[in-house]
């Protein structure tokens, strides 16, 4: 991957775009490079001359992705907090962040984690065990079960505050799709989503403990 490295920085990320958002939308068995050549503007031989082979793009995307979540994402997540609702409020800002920068990296992500259709190399299969032991610690890991009310089903309520969170989140995203992301005010959405973070925890929490 060397050759594909020594690239200049704008070069590589059109033809990682490219891939990754082929890959993501068609899987890898019907991945086309053709495609993913005439998104990226490069010949089909200068392709194979940076990978090998269609295997090894995959897997060097896959590799590429894991270390960009963890870097742009993980790495900054604030494990102190034990509120759950405040903590996936923390982490939901750096994933938006995240794939703010790199939508397509989430996209690949998003069909590489439900994928049958291709063994990764084991040194990857391991990372990406990992990153997801990390995605249920920072999710769960010593957050307060004494917050919640005590007719509250706790798994539950952590499957039903997340999937609104990241409803809410995708629904955004999709809002604001094609528009420049620095010329975006981003004050209102933030106070909405934090005005739908307190109903969850009027919902959820016991009532002395909402506004610790």
């Amino acid at each position: 991957m060397e050759k594909f490295k020594g690239l200049d920085e704008e070069k590589q990320q059109k033809i990682l775009d490219a891939a990754l958002l082929e890959f993501a939308e068609h899987g890898y068995k019907k991945a086309s490079t053709n495609r993913i050549v005439k998104e990226a503007g490069i010949g089909k031989g200068m392709l194979f001359y940076y990978f090998k082979s269609k295997k090894d793009l995959y897997e060097f995307l896959a590799e590429y992705s894991l270390d960009f979540v963890v870097e742009k994402y993980f790495s900054k997540i604030d494990m102190a907090e034990s509120d759950f609702i405040e903590r996936l409020k923390h982490t939901s800002q750096l994933k938006f962040e995240a794939q703010t920068e790199n939508k397509n990296v989430f996209n690949f992500l998003g069909t590489f984690m439900l994928t049958a259709d291709f063994k990764l190399a084991p040194h990857i299969q391991k990372k990406y065990e990992t990153m997801q032991q990390k995605g249920n610690a920072m999710l769960y890991e010593d957050v307060d079960l004494s917050l919640f009310r005590d007719d509250v089903d706790v798994q539950k309520a952590f499957k039903l505050i997340r999937w609104s969170i990241e409803g809410y989140q995708n629904e955004l995203l999709h809002k604001l799709q094609g528009q420049s992301m620095a010329s975006i005010d981003f004050d209102p959405y933030w106070e909405e989503f934090y005005e739908y973070l307190e109903i969850l925890k009027k919902s959820f929490y016991k009532e002395g403990k909402r506004d610790q």
